[in-house]
């Protein structure tokens, strides 16, 4: 056991260079907040310093009912509120690992004390960087529904919306895996069926994985169909940005 007196003299990350200290909002759902934090450490491991982080609980029943009524700006006042306290608790970025509350990105992105890092625009330079055309989305029916809020008009893609039947499979299945935070196998298969059948009939180049819980399902290994999956280009991007050096112009965006 080291000493009290001695403890005053350690300092975490004194062998290595620590990124910023990163506010998560956690539990939309808790699948993805575990993978985002299990990722997140693997990644700072791997350069060889420790994970940096303040993750606050939000309440998903509470988000998804204001999502449902599309109360924009009551999300932006709750999320926010999770975000200065984040702060308040060394938080210098912060990241939402969830879709849906990007719904109210711009009105979060001017009451946040902090900058944001953002899913989708982790997701639209992907689409760009990769010449993607033609793309269907598997997540909520209000990320498929609205094309991921409007945002996929800032890219040159084409967007099929699926048939309501497959929608309504799709959008069954993310919310009860964001709620329950556990995955199946025949919740599987149903989705890569979906998938398939999507890119076979309506010839697409990839299904974006607009949901972060889908990772409970879904990885590098098991994904046969092409793809883009939010929630690994938003990592990218969120580390890209803890490391990013002060003076870098990303610092400040999102």
């Amino acid at each position: 056991m080291v000493p009290m007196a001695e403890m005053k003299n350690l300092s975490p990350g004194s062998e290595s260079v620590s990124g910023r200290c990163l506010g998560l909002v956690g539990g939309l759902g808790v699948g993805a907040t575990v993978h985002y934090y299990r990722e997140l450490a693997k990644a700072h491991a791997a350069r060889g310093c420790a994970l940096n982080t303040v993750i606050l609980h939000a309440d998903l029943d509470f988000l998804l009912k204001l999502v449902t009524v599309r109360d924009i700006a009551g999300m932006a006042q709750y999320l926010s509120h999770i975000i200065l306290r984040m702060q308040a608790a060394g938080a210098q970025i912060a990241a939402i690992p969830s879709i849906n509350p990007q719904i109210c990105a711009a009105e979060l992105a001017r009451l946040s004390p902090i900058p944001l890092v953002s899913p989708i625009d982790a997701t639209l330079e992907s689409i760009r960087t990769r010449g993607i055309r033609r793309i269907a989305l598997f997540g909520t029916r209000f990320a498929i529904e609205s094309k991921m809020f409007g945002r996929l008009a800032e890219v040159e893609v084409e967007v099929v919306t699926p048939r309501p039947a497959e929608i309504e499979a799709i959008h069954a299945m993310y919310i009860a895996l964001a709620t329950s935070g556990n995955a199946d196998q025949a919740q599987f298969q149903a989705l890569r069926g979906i998938a398939h059948t999507l890119v076979q009939r309506d010839r697409l180049d990839a299904v974006i994985l607009a949901g972060t819980d889908l990772t409970l399902l879904f990885n590098e290994a098991n994904t046969d169909f092409p793809h883009i999956d939010v929630a690994r280009v938003h990592l990218g991007e969120i580390m890209r940005q803890l490391f990013a050096a002060p003076a870098d112009p990303a610092h400040r965006i999102n």
